[in-house]
């Protein structure tokens, strides 16, 4: 099981191409920080425009860094089934401990496909499986039945990063499918509250910046210490907010140059902030005492 605070960190690159050295620093910032696991080739981590090869390397790299130090949440998703176990299967013999799969975006399959999707991938790997529910890129929602279903028929799915954003849709999930199963939170504005009801960590972009700000909300809660918890929350409110100023991962690698930790590079269609948004967010890093 894993969980925790958990960094969907970004993908750095130089000139085009993926910059090694910059993704490795990232990694061992966040280590420092006490993120308890790393989540390469995630949205945050601009997967869709990587390259098979590109995507590979990415997890391969993370798991020679990290080596052994923190899991291993690898990003394999695809809305091909055929790539989704080929991506989980690499994942699996290069190390990681477990692998993230999106639900297929595009396509828009029944229930019933999704079902099938994520069954066969369990049936072709024998990884740890997490799904990521996110309808708002992926189209459709993965309800909380279907959920249940894979969840008693697929012992290698063992989680769910719920981003629906829906604090209901959350809890139905964890009442169908009993404690076994591990519900991650996919927004950081609902960290705290994903806890509350159940939850065991979250899959967070904010830790990209503030590793150690996020990972202490974690382990306050999970110490038992909720006022500390929830003062954390509060305090992370505008950071939270910041991050989302436009499309992930736009604000986040931006802040991250601002940071001097990565250069500001993106993949087209995703491209650099509007000004205004870049004078907001460096406002918010300088109130936080992130930049300098």
């Amino acid at each position: 099981m894993i969980e925790g605070s958990i960094v969907a960190i970004v993908t750095p690159f130089r000139n085009g191409a993926l910059d090694e050295e910059r993704l490795a620093d990232l990694i061992e910032f966040q280590i420092a920080g006490g993120t308890h696991a790393i989540l390469p080739c995630g949205t945050t981590g601009e997967s869709p425009t990587l390259s098979h090869r590109e995507h590979e390397r990415v997890i391969e790299l993370t798991v020679e860094v990290v080596a052994g130090r923190v899991p291993v949440m690898a990003g394999t998703g695809s809305n091909s089934t055929a790539e989704a176990i080929s991506l989980t299967r690499f994942a699996e013999k290069a190390g990681a401990d477990a692998a993230l799969l999106v639900v297929p975006y595009y396509n828009k399959p029944t229930q019933e496909g999704l079902y099938r999707h994520f069954r066969k991938v369990a049936e072709e790997t024998s990884i740890p499986l997490y799904i990521y529910n996110i309808p708002g890129r992926s189209g459709v929602n993965m309800e909380p039945e279907t959920v249940a279903r894979l969840a008693a028929d697929c012992p290698s799915i063992v989680g769910i990063k719920e981003a629906s954003g829906s604090v209901q849709q959350a809890s139905r999930i964890l009442s169908l499918t009993g404690p076994a199963f591990t519900l991650l939170s996919g927004e950081d504005s609902l960290n705290f509250a994903l806890l509350a009801i159940g939850g065991r960590g979250f899959i967070t972009v904010t830790a990209n910046v503030a590793p150690s700000q996020v990972a202490s909300l974690y382990n306050h809660f999970a110490a038992g210490r909720l006022e500390e918890a929830r003062r954390i929350h509060y305090e992370l409110e505008e950071l939270n907010k910041a991050m989302f100023l436009e499309t992930n991962p736009i604000p986040v690698k931006t802040a991250l140059a601002m940071m001097g930790k990565i250069e500001e590079e993106f993949r087209l269609p995703l491209c650099p902030m509007s000004e205004e948004n870049k004078r907001k967010l460096a406002e918010t890093l300088e109130r936080y005492g992130l930049l300098g």
